[in-house]
Order: structure tokens, then C-alpha cells, then sequence
């Protein structure tokens, strides 16, 4: 299969790339980090796995989207499974966080995926029924979940990612292709320690990479339009 993974340098999306690669798939790894890019690539090879392929992209640059969906196009007619995993996080009360934080937040977890998304559709129309999109999306989004001072931006971004979901799963049947969300609890990630500082989480990356990996090639047979709550821990 062929796949792409946003936000694929470090933490959940490193260890996703890593399980689904080791599978056997063709994983197109994305990125604005080129320097941790190369170090996944290169811990694939010290594990013998071949199908790691790092793809700088920076989601909220429009043209930078455009030339990494074209360097996957180059090389891949049809794409199984999007990860749309990448997300950016800001810790700090409402009443100080200026416009401008709130849209680099949203032009990362909110249009970068619509737009990664849109520019992927072509491709996962060609892999034809049995495509599977699964957005990262986080506990915080969930309507009636505890919710956390400080992460007003984060926590809403996650909540439209959601909505965003559900409405895709709908558009997106005619062409076979299964939209779901997963609602991620605590995972001992940098995003992690900067929401909630000293904190510990409960689940490793690794562990939630592995759940993450199993889920993008097998849910789309149990579920569509459904979002799903992976959690262990409050918060």
C-alpha cells in the first residue's frame, strides 16, 4: 500500500511511519523538519526497513503542500491510507494569545489538513474503494470532554477537525473512501509536556504509533464516520 503520514518526524507520526513501513508498505513520511526526516529514514535502514520515503512539506504553506503532493504524484498513481497526523500547540490563556497565534495554530491543524487533504483526493479516488483517511484529532475536541485552560486554540482546532471528519466521511462515500477520527488521550510526546508540564502521560509513542498503524489498514472495515476515543487517562 501506499501511505502518507503528516507530522512524521517525532513522536505519534514517527512511530506510526516506523509499524506501517516494517508491514510492508510504502510510506511517504511528511515533514518540515528535514534534519529529524533524515533520522527516521535512517532508523528505518538500522531496522532493515525500506519503505520510509521523507517528504519535506510545510502544511500551512499552500505551495509547499503543492510540491510535496507532486513529488508523491512522481512516483505513487493511487494512495491507500492519509495519516493526517501533524498538529501545533500554543499553552496560554485566552485573554494573551493574539490573532496571529490563533491562525498558526489553525493553519496547521485546521486548513493544513483540509488542504493535504484535498490535494490527496485524487489519488485515493484512483486506489478506489477500501481508502482510508484517519485524522488525529484530540481528547480535548471531544463536545462534554474536560477541558484545559491555556489550550483554547489547540482544543478548538481538534473539535473542528472532528466535525470535519464526520462531514467527509459523507462526501466522500460515493468513492469508497472511509473518513475517521481518533480522539487521542495523554501520549508522553514534546506536544504533551508543553500542555501539560511535569505531567505524566500514560501511553508511550510507540505504543499509540503501533495502535495507530493497526487502525489506519483495518478500521476502515469496522467504521466510517465514527470518532473514536483512545484514551487511558484524564488528561
Amino acid at each position: 500500500m501506499n501511505i502518507v503520514i503528516t507530522g512524521a518526524s517525532n513522536g505519534i507520526g514517527y512511530h506510526s511511519c516506523l509499524a506501517l513501513a516494517a508491514a510492508g508498505n510504502t510510506v511517504f513520511a511528511l515533514s518540515r523538519n528535514k534534519d529529524k526526516l533524515n533520522h527516521l529514514k535512517e532508523e528505518a535502514l538500522r531496522r532493515k526497513i525500506t519503505g520510509v520515503i521523507p517528504v519535506v512539506a510545510d502544511l500551512s504553506d499552500t505551495g509547499s503542500v503543492s510540491q510535496a503532493v507532486a513529488e508523491i504524484t512522481s512516483t505513487s498513481k493511487s494512495l491507500e491510507i492519509l495519516v493526517n497526523n501533524a498538529g501545533k500547540l500554543t499553552n496560554k490563556p485566552f485573554a494573551a494569545l493574539s490573532i496571529a497565534e490563533w491562525k498558526e495554530v489553525y493553519e496547521v491543524n485546521v486548513f493544513g489538513t483540509v488542504e493535504i487533504t484535498r490535494q490527496l483526493l485524487p489519488l485515493m479516488k484512483a486506489a478506489g474503494p477500501g481508502a482510508h483517511i484517519v485524522n488525529i484529532s484530540s481528547m480535548g475536541g471531544v463536545q462534554g470532554a474536560q477541558k484545559f485552560p491555556g489550550l483554547s486554540a489547540y482544543t478548538s482546532g481538534k473539535a473542528a477537525l472532528i466535525a470535519l471528519s464526520e462531514c467527509l466521511a459523507e462526501e466522500f462515500k460515493e468513492y469508497g473512501i472511509a473518513v475517521n477520527c481518533l480522539a487521542l488521550g495523554s501520549v508522553a510526546t514534546e506536544m504533551f509536556s508543553t500542555a501539560f508540564p511535569g505531567l505524566k502521560a500514560a501511553l508511550t509513542p510507540d505504543k499509540m504509533g503501533r495502535y495507530i498503524a493497526d487502525f489506519a489498514l483495518n478500521g476502515h472495515q469496522f467504521y466510517n464516520g465514527k470518532v473514536l476515543q483512545v484514551s487511558a487517562s484524564t488528561p
